[in-house]
């Protein structure tokens, strides 16, 4: 709470402007509202707006940086009812690093801050796949996140670790593990080597010794695109 009430300082800087974009999903009484207050902009429109393609707004890049407090506080809670994927997908199209300083620092703090109390939380608002997720393809980073794992030794970190390969494991999805909703980044080579060195010994599940796993780590270190 402390990181998200951070965000919302830093980004009171974000002054309303003149929306505009398409009018034959939003109307009028819409853009004025988008256009208005950030605190007065309906809960239904504002996740709209969070999930919509780009190219739905004149200026997507300047909308999103002004709807993130907006975004954020739901997502990292579980109550933004939005793929967590996709909303990494359009930071990421809204080009969120290149955002000034303050801006990009306070969303750097709740990612660490969401993903340290993740590790800290079982059952958590959002599943770990998806915190993890969002996580990396925002920052376009995986191993960080996996270091910070490896270090957190509690018995939400590991039983959020055999969610995780149950989860991935099925039908071998973690051979050719995509994340991100558009598949941006290819986590194989990265997690499944980390899950068969570094994590071995904390997880029970058979299915890691599987010789198949072993060899397709050689190959995805290989060709790892």
């Amino acid at each position: 709470m402390t990181v998200l009430d951070a965000l919302d300082c830093a980004f009171a800087s974000e002054e309303p402007f003149l929306v505009t974009g398409c009018t034959y999903c939003y109307g009028e009484q819409d853009l004025a509202e988008l256009s208005g207050p950030l605190r007065l902009i309906p809960d239904d429109l504002m996740s709209s707006v969070a999930a919509k393609v780009p190219d739905h707004w004149d200026d997507f890049p300047r909308l999103y940086r002004r709807l993130v407090p907006r975004i954020i506080r739901p997502l990292v809670t579980g109550r933004l009812h939005i793929d967590e994927e996709l909303i990494a997908s359009r930071l990421v199209h809204a080009g969120w690093t290149t955002w000034d300083a303050p801006l990009t620092e306070a969303l750097r703090d709740v990612w660490s801050a969401w993903w340290r109390s993740t590790l800290y939380t079982h059952p958590g608002p959002v599943p770990v796949r998806k915190v993890l997720s969002l996580v990396t393809v925002a920052t376009n980073s995986l191993r960080p996140w996996l270091d910070t794992w490896t270090a957190t030794r509690t018995a939400a970190a590991d039983t959020h670790l055999a969610d995780l390969v149950d989860d991935v494991m099925f039908e071998f999805e973690i051979t050719d593990l995509r994340m991100g909703f558009h598949g941006e980044y290819h986590a194989t080579a990265e997690l499944l080597g980390w899950l068969l060195t570094d994590m071995r010994d904390r997880v029970a599940d058979v299915r890691l010794d599987d010789p198949f796993l072993l060899e397709n780590l050689r190959a995805a270190a290989r060709h790892p695109n």
